[in-house]
């Protein structure tokens, strides 16, 4: 792929990243409106669900076909939706609720971190077409440097002012939305290669609503009916989060995996904690200290130093 190609993944890579950013805050909202996590993971699922259907039926050809050549390759599918969708964002999301959101943001953002070590580790384990499609990472400065960066600049943005406190089920929760959103970044790239874009994420998607069933049934719904979802508040955020977040972003990022490589553009999701806090600025009053402007500029610094020749030629 030409340089210039390559160029145009990245600005499509940081334009999610910054949307992602911003999701925290809507779905704080949301869950203060009334809502719980899985809730809110299935409506916005079953929106992007009927939106990509839609698009891949005027599309035609192989993305409306129903399912993938082989039982091993739908069943990682399967893994993929899992890991991507229904169990990431339980996990994300009922961590705030037995730790400190600071503990949550530093810890589901190390995701580039173990996207790298399976990445070596599978590569040096394993081989065949799946692990021929990761991506060939070169353990150097630009890379190792730059990910100390961005994890040091991670740290100054999130505790700036804050304590950290050690929160065993919290933190483990935070740690395994993390740890499944590595083992997406592993293997979507291949699908998406294999199958195209947009029959990959409509998989992803249906897999991620139907593991999230069980979640629903079990749960107490009463809630919902004192839900103003009238309320520009709640489907507008519903609208942002299935249409913008999840929709395009998911599609856009997978095309990212396939064309950039899954390490180097996860270390894109370091800059999540920086689009959050200018977010939190700009919607709701927040301000910026010293500390929190160095540590978004080492982000910054470290996700460019850390995607300097991250493929072997």
């Amino acid at each position: 792929m030409r340089r210039q190609g390559k160029f145009l993944f990245h600005i499509l890579a940081f334009i999610i990243v910054t949307i992602w950013g911003v999701t925290f805050i809507s779905t704080k909202i949301l869950i203060s409106s009334g809502l719980t996590p899985a809730q809110i993971f299935t409506i916005r699922f079953t929106v992007a669900y009927i939106g990509i259907w839609t698009v891949c039926l005027i599309k035609g050809g192989r993305d409306k076909v129903l399912f993938t050549r082989t039982l091993k390759e739908e069943l990682m599918m399967v893994f993929l939706g899992v890991t991507g969708g229904s169990l990431y964002f339980l996990t994300e999301n009922t961590a705030l609720a037995h730790t400190q959101a600071s503990n949550a943001a530093f810890i589901v953002c190390i995701a580039p971190l173990l996207t790298l070590l399976l990445t070596l580790i599978l590569k040096r384990l394993f081989k065949g077409p799946l692990m021929d499609g990761l991506e060939n990472v070169r353990l150097g400065f630009p890379l190792i440097g730059g990910t100390v960066m961005a994890l040091t600049g991670m740290f100054l943005v999130i505790f700036n002012g804050y304590t950290l406190h050690i929160s065993p089920k919290g933190d483990m929760l935070a740690f395994g939305a993390a740890l499944c959103w590595a083992l997406y970044s592993q293997f979507m790239s291949q699908m998406t290669i294999r199958y195209g874009t947009f029959f990959a994420t409509r998989k992803v998607f249906f897999y991620g609503l139907i593991t999230i069933i069980p979640v629903i049934l079990l749960s107490d719904n009463s809630n919902i009916l004192n839900v103003q979802f009238s309320a520009i508040q709640v489907w507008g955020n519903l609208l942002f989060l299935s249409v913008l977040a999840s929709l395009f972003c998911f599609i856009g990022w997978n095309r990212v995996m396939a064309a950039i490589g899954n390490v180097t553009s996860t270390n894109y999701v370091y800059l999540n904690p920086v689009i959050t806090l200018i977010a939190a600025i700009i919607i709701l009053g927040e301000s910026m200290t010293v500390t929190a402007a160095i540590g978004s500029a080492m982000i910054l610094g470290g996700v460019i130093l850390a995607g300097v020749k991250t493929k072997k030629d």
